[in-house]
């Protein structure tokens, strides 16, 4: 839980320092400009903000692991709740208003999840789980999302590097797969994930795990 505001701080920093002609470049989300990551991010905002405002007394049902589901099969770009991003994206014309709108919300969202108590428990996606857990799967989704905004920006700053290895043992926790140690873990998550295929050599270490790949989490 810890790393939550960080992770989400570096990304909604990033975001606010990218100039104006990044918006239109490609993001690592399939069909996606930078523009329509940036608006799933303050989708993502309201998705926490509503999250920690739906208190619930039952048991847990999954936990910062179990919280995510793993999909043989990459997005394509071409589901319907995809495409209702991208026309959203495109309503904000001027890139100044999709990065007002995320540092607000955003900013929000953050305050939300620094208050919240981490032993309470919430529901959503018709599943219980407490704050903490919740929270610390988020740093999964901020951590990805980062590699995904700057995948064509290579003057955009990395994820934080405690972010990024908490992202990448909650990778193997949920693949229940452990990388290769000579795997960074920013290419544990891109290619464990299937945003780049591994190299030839990568795919030698993976040894079994490679027929594997890629799991898709969701």
């Amino acid at each position: 839980m810890d790393l939550f505001s960080p992770s989400w701080a570096a990304l909604r920093a990033t975001v606010a320092e990218l100039p104006d002609q990044d918006f239109e470049q490609p993001s690592g989300c399939t069909g996606w400009l930078v523009r329509d990551l940036v608006c799933h991010l303050i989708i993502d905002a309201q998705d926490i903000l509503i999250t920690l405002a739906t208190p619930t007394e039952a048991e847990p049902t999954v936990n910062a692991v179990t919280y995510w589901h793993v999909d043989d099969q990459p997005p394509t770009g071409e589901d319907p709740l995809d495409a209702l991003t991208v026309r959203l994206a495109a309503a904000y014309e001027e890139p100044h208003l999709l990065k007002f709108h995320l540092d607000d919300v955003g900013s929000a969202a953050g305050r939300a999840a620094e208050l919240a108590d981490p032993g309470a428990r919430v529901s959503t996606r018709d599943e219980v789980l407490t704050v903490g857990d919740y929270l610390t799967a988020y740093v999964l989704e901020w951590t990805l999302h980062h590699l995904d905004l700057i995948a064509y920006l290579p003057n955009a700053a990395d994820p934080p590097p405690e972010g990024l290895a908490r992202s990448r043992a909650l990778l193997e926790q949920i693949a229940d797969a452990a990388f290769p140690a000579s795997f960074t873990d920013q290419d544990t998550l891109l290619v464990g994930t299937g945003r780049r295929a591994p190299t030839d050599a990568e795919t030698a270490e993976l040894g079994e795990l490679a027929a594997k790949l890629p799991f898709v989490v969701g």
